[in-house]
């Protein structure tokens, strides 16, 4: 190749190359964002690819769509006092923190992204984007993007995080664009931070990030509603719960379908299908389906907990829904599901005002069949996610053209 001549030649079109860095250390929710965005971007572009930076151990139980791959970073398990431990034998926290920032910076080195999109952290795990962020600055020639989901926390608590991880500089002087997933008039995750002005003028409301069936998967005949915790770390209670309404209830229907998701396993689980076995196939579970778009487009009914992928399914799909919200360690899920509920796209399960007993469980799934679905409310307005960051992945990579 002659001297000063690109990575592609004179008759080839343009390659644009994304990278995206997908900020799980434990659940699926970073991950299956980072999934469908870069799935997006692919087949909106003949000439794109993309690879996705994970921590997820279940990264690999995905399929990838065609010029989608991912680098899956060493391991790390967040405790249930808030600090982390390493997966990875050997190695403590911080030998571990530094050898996936080795393999970040080695990763977009070697790979040369004409743009960077990173989720939810401005600086990364424990900061391990921060020297990568730097040396793209100073480079020049990678575009970056912080990309936020429509609610991250309550604004003073969101505020204290972002202080004491010294988000604040990152957001504000090394990205060159800032993305909510969500509307601004559902929810403003980013009220209770002090951004600049300069900064506000780089943000973008996106809408919610449709989801269509991808990977076709074999969903019941008969009528059933969904039963989903998401990655299923924290959904124990909620499937406890919608398994004491069946045993309560012998007349209760439709049938269920529980996925209890990659994370909800060991003796928990084995409890859970004894309890399942003794139903009579009026619960039937699997343990974790990555095609579970397929099940949410057959589903009668969704029983959920309140994660933005979720809640992007139960709005795509159009499905009459029931969240029942995590409340710690943080309110994400409870502010989602609260505004949901007052805009009339779901109806919401509340500790407090419902109490979480087998019969408000009972009630809530019989009341499915008579609920409006999101769409009555106008949830098709809330989903041009997707083709947003389309447009403008493009404007930000308009010298690839």
């Amino acid at each position: 190749m002659p001297h000063g001549s690109s990575r592609h030649t004179q008759t080839e079109p343009p390659t644009r190359r994304v990278m995206f860095y997908s900020h799980d250390t434990f659940g699926l929710g970073h991950l299956r964002r980072s999934r469908a965005l870069a799935s997006a971007l692919t087949e909106s572009d003949d000439h794109a690819s993309a690879i996705i930076l994970t921590g997820s151990p279940v990264a690999g139980r995905f399929t990838f769509p065609e010029r989608v791959d991912h680098i899956r970073l060493p391991g790390v398990t967040k405790l249930s006092d808030g600090s982390y431990v390493s997966q990875t034998l050997g190695l403590d926290i911080d030998d571990t923190t530094s050898l996936r920032a080795g393999l970040i910076q080695t990763a977009i080195e070697q790979y040369e992204p004409d743009l960077l999109i990173v989720d939810k952290e401005p600086t990364g795990f424990r900061g391990e984007l921060l020297p990568t962020l730097e040396w793209l600055k100073l480079r020049g020639r990678t575009k970056t993007v912080l990309g936020l989901r429509d609610v991250l926390d309550e604004p003073e608590v969101l505020a204290a995080e972002w202080e004491r991880k010294g988000c604040m500089p990152a957001a504000e002087n090394l990205y060159d664009e800032i993305w909510v997933y969500g509307m601004r008039d559902v929810y403003d995750p980013t009220s209770g931070l002090a951004l600049s002005d300069r900064t506000r003028d780089r943000m973008y409301w996106t809408g919610y990030l449709r989801r269509e069936v991808t990977d076709a998967a074999d969903a019941p005949e008969q009528p059933y509603i969904l039963v989903t915790p998401g990655g299923g770390g924290d959904g124990a209670a909620m499937v406890s719960l919608v398994l004491e309404a069946y045993e309560t209830d012998p007349t209760l229907a439709p049938r269920a379908v529980l996925i209890y998701g990659p994370f909800l396993s060991g003796d928990v689980r084995d409890a859970f299908d004894a309890r399942v076995a003794k139903l009579g196939g009026r619960v039937t579970a699997l343990g974790f389906d990555s095609r579970i778009e397929a099940l949410f487009a057959g589903a009668e009914g969704i029983v959920c907990m309140g994660g933005y992928n979720t809640f992007c399914e139960v709005l795509s799909f159009d499905k009459r829904a029931v969240i029942v919200p995590r409340t710690v360690p943080r309110l994400e899920q409870w502010i989602r599901a609260s505004r949901a509920e007052e805009l009339g796209l779901v109806r919401m399960l509340d500790e407090t005002r419902d109490g979480m007993t087998p019969q408000s469980m009972i009630a809530a799934i019989r009341r499915l069949p008579s609920q409006s679905k999101p769409s009555d409310a106008g949830a098709d307005g809330l989903l041009d996610g997707l083709d947003v960051v389309i447009k403008r992945a493009r404007a930000l990579m308009q010298d690839k053209t």
